[in-house]
């Protein structure tokens, strides 16, 4: 049981999903795309980066990181957004603990008379809403589907809630849809920002995955002095490297000046050793560009084996099929049960806009299906998905 204010989280999408499939048997030999875990060879220049500062491990690591990773760091955002000018940055250990710590520095005890509310899509990653509920904010979730564009439409809220709103967490490309917000969107976003007083954290941690045009970022169309923005990236996706648990934030430099005094009591600084090796990961354009033509080789494979059925669509970004199958959790089910695929119902990324109506769900007629394998395992699991799918409508 979750203690206090985080007694009001369900279970996590993964513990439901175990509640599911776990006394299950599988029809087949397992093969698991429910998890957003990159896979693949690590790039030879992090390994020689770590070992070459091993020593540093013996020191306690600045909480800005070294002078040469922000060289870097910034480095890559002004080649990847062409910024108008350098933004106060921040390294992370993966953008999970900054989007968790982020809402504790713009959450006061009321705002308006009320409540402050914290906006996030729905469906949406869960570490938003166990953040909004850590500092205190009530979670309003903003439903984001086709008839959106998969985005949440923060302008059609009521005026009650805007000037409550404290901040949005807004993922573009979104998890689990892979939908981009364009120019007009960022900029109604941030219009309303302005308007009434919020934060926009922007998790754009698959900024560099994508399959056509580069996604827009936030700090590109807000522009210096990035004012009510924090936008945060990951080298989990970027450089498909999950387990060096590094990314940054960037934005508003007094906004940056509250979080590194909270980091500086929470004490979560970066080792020095995968410092370095996240600075010559952000200097690197090389690997980016193979990791994301493999995924793009995975969408091409499964636009051939599944893309004859209603539901599918390409994303505009990401690494996620978010497909349409009617009931995402029994078509899990019967993947689980009967091809020994393991995805994940969409409707557990999500929340009933009519409680006690499952179908209110944003997410309930999808499953998610993670391209994070190799190849030739996503083709073995995708055709046995063609088996199962093929006879169902969306």
């Amino acid at each position: 049981m979750l203690p206090g204010r985080l007694a009001a989280l369900p279970p996590s999408s993964f513990a439901k999903l175990a509640t599911l499939l776990d006394d299950v048997p599988p029809g087949d030999t397992p093969i698991s795309l429910a998890v957003g875990d990159p896979q693949g060879e690590v790039p030879s220049f992090v390994t020689e980066a770590i070992t070459r500062h091993a020593d540093r491990f013996g020191v306690y690591p600045p909480i800005d990181g070294t002078a040469e990773w922000r060289e870097a760091a910034t480095g890559w955002l002004n080649r990847r957004f062409a910024l108008p000018a350098d933004p106060a940055l921040l390294p992370l250990n993966g953008t999970r603990e900054g989007l968790f710590l982020a809402p504790f520095i713009v959450t006061p005890e009321s705002k308006a008379g009320g409540r402050p509310i914290i906006l996030l899509p729905n469906p949406f990653y869960q570490c938003y809403a166990a953040a909004a509920l850590a500092c205190g904010a009530e979670p309003v979730f903003v439903r984001a589907d086709a008839t959106t564009g998969f985005l949440p439409d923060f302008a059609a809220l009521p005026k009650s809630v805007l000037e409550r709103s404290v901040a949005a967490y807004l993922c573009s490309p979104s998890n689990p849809e892979g939908a981009c917000a364009d120019e007009s969107y960022w900029r109604t976003l941030f219009g309303l920002a302005d308007e009434y007083d919020f934060t926009v954290f922007a998790d754009e941690c698959y900024a560099d995955i994508y399959l056509s045009l580069p996604p827009l970022g936030a700090l590109q169309v807000r522009g210096a002095p990035f004012e009510r923005l924090l936008s945060f990236h990951s080298l989990s996706k970027r450089s498909g490297l999950p387990g060096l648990r590094s990314g940054m934030v960037a934005g508003d430099a007094k906004l940056m000046a509250k979080f590194r005094a909270l980091r500086n009591y929470a004490g979560p600084q970066v080792p020095l050793p995968i410092i370095a090796a996240s600075a010559a990961a952000w200097s690197d354009e090389t690997h980016v560009a193979a990791n994301r033509a493999r995924y793009a080789e995975r969408f091409v494979l499964a636009q051939r084996l599944l893309g004859n059925r209603p539901g599918f669509r390409l994303p505009e970004g990401g690494f996620f099929l978010w497909l349409e199958v009617g009931d995402g959790e029994r078509t899990t089910l019967d993947l689980w049960r009967k091809v020994g695929v393991r995805v994940l119902p969409g409707a557990y990324m999500g929340r009933e806009i009519d409680p006690g109506n499952p179908r209110t769900n944003p997410g309930f007629s999808y499953i998610r299906v993670a391209l994070v394998n190799d190849l030739s395992t996503i083709m073995k699991a995708l055709e046995r998905m063609g088996e199962i799918l093929s006879g169902q409508m969306p």
